[in-house]
């Protein structure tokens, strides 16, 4: 089991700016990629920023340039910083870690349980 524990959303002006941190807990050697994902009302989970267990990110389109994901692997946390915040921006972020498959560990997607971020016009 990974224990995952979103923070840092809120209500935000547009053009503002949010850091969003993630932190993992137990068995966290056996976390391989982690990735922050959204969801906003009526639509589907969609994939903001992964990042590899090298520090290799990848950006949704819809973001680049304006967010940012690193990690601090001897913190074993996961960061988000969002500026240039869009209305459209507003949705529950979760944060993501996948466990790599080894003789202690088993490949599993774990989620945390999200937080709101809210960007006003």
């Amino acid at each position: 089991q990974v224990q995952l524990v979103e923070s840092g959303g809120g209500l935000v002006q547009a053009g503002g700016s949010l850091r969003l941190s993630c932190a993992a807990s137990e068995n966290t050697y056996c976390i391989s990629a982690m990735g922050w994902y959204r969801q906003a009302p009526g639509k589907e989970r969609e994939l903001v920023a992964g990042i590899s267990s090298g520090g290799t990110t990848n950006y949704a389109d819809f973001v680049k340039g304006r967010f940012t994901a690193s990690r601090d692997n001897a913190k074993n946390t996961l960061y988000l910083q969002m500026n240039s915040l869009k209305p459209e921006d507003t949705a529950v972020y979760y944060c993501k870690a996948s466990t790599r498959s080894s003789l202690y560990c088993r490949p599993y997607d774990y989620w945390g349980q999200g937080t709101q971020v809210t960007v006003s016009s």
